[in-house]
């Protein structure tokens, strides 16, 4: 496919030169994860699905050519688009599952002026065809015969992606569980998730759908630090006012449980350095 040609010798390109290219922002994707881990695979993707998330983020659906192409919950993708030098680099919101059920990936992207965020918002279509390449050592995927773990997930405002996906990758494999009859083998998942308000909170109906489908096994408690609207009804209950505590955190510290957090780099260093006040090991901590 000649499109895919290009698209490859585009992402190829961006491979073996960008140890010495220097961008002139100094967000640029591909500089910032250099040393991280990327699989060989880079498949062309088409859109199959764009919804508003929220006022600010856009939700889109991704068929996935390549049947070699996986990823592992957490994990993000290089975002290649015809025509455009900048590459994207944006957190899957998905889970696995999904790409192996019925070979559809989703991204979460909020609208920012930096070129492919900006390409999402502004020119694409259904049918508009990209490249995806898979990344990153943030990820939960746990094997057959490890023991359970209890996962304390901690997000801020678009951060929530990466730990959707995990959240959504723990409720397939409880179900799974569940229908074999051993649910307890999975362990649980808590979700504290901290955004201006509730409208910008992403995902908030299925993060409650998840709560109800897996009672105790996943929960979930928002944050909200500048709300002034009423709240809901259906999220009152599961809403506090103000920032994700010490409080909120050390009922959950023990020796099995493992913490992700992603957010804001603010946020993320305060909540690394909240947990290792309060006695968390550093290598159950990622982020």
């Amino acid at each position: 496919h000649p499109a895919l040609v290009v698209l490859r010798h585009s992402a190829f390109c961006y491979c073996t030169v960008n140890g010495t290219i220097k961008s002139k922002m100094k967000t640029d994707h591909l500089e910032r994860t250099a040393n991280n881990f990327r699989q060989e695979v880079i498949s062309q993707a088409k859109v199959c699905g764009i919804t508003n998330e929220s006022e600010t983020v856009k939700r889109l659906r991704l068929a996935v050519a390549n049947k070699d192409f996986t990823f592992k919950a957490g994990q993000w993708v290089d975002f290649f688009i015809p025509g455009l030098s900048v590459v994207g680099g944006f957190s899957i919101c998905s889970s696995p599952g999904l790409l192996e059920r019925e070979g559809i990936l989703e991204l979460a992207v909020k609208h920012t002026d930096h070129p492919p965020a900006h390409w999402i918002h502004t020119e694409c279509t259904l049918d508009s065809e990209v490249a995806l390449r898979v990344g990153g050592d943030f990820f939960f995927d746990p094997q057959p015969g490890d023991s359970p773990v209890k996962l304390v997930l901690i997000a801020g405002g678009v951060g929530i992606n990466p730990l959707f996906s995990i959240l959504l990758h723990v409720a397939d494999l409880q179900g799974c569980q569940e229908s074999k009859g051993n649910g307890d083998k999975i362990g649980t998942a808590k979700l504290y998730y901290s955004a201006k308000n509730t409208s910008e909170l992403l995902f908030k109906k299925s993060i409650l759908g998840l709560m109800n489908a897996f009672p105790g096994k996943i929960t979930c408690h928002f944050h909200v630090t500048q709300q002034s609207s009423q709240i809901c009804e259906e999220l009152q209950p599961h809403v506090t006012e103000g920032r994700i505590s010490e409080k909120d955190l050390e009922k959950h510290v023990s020796k099995d449980t493992l913490w992700y957090i992603c957010g804001p780099p603010p946020m993320t260093e305060s909540i690394s350095k909240l947990l290792s006040d309060i006695g968390v090991p550093r290598n159950r901590i990622f982020f």
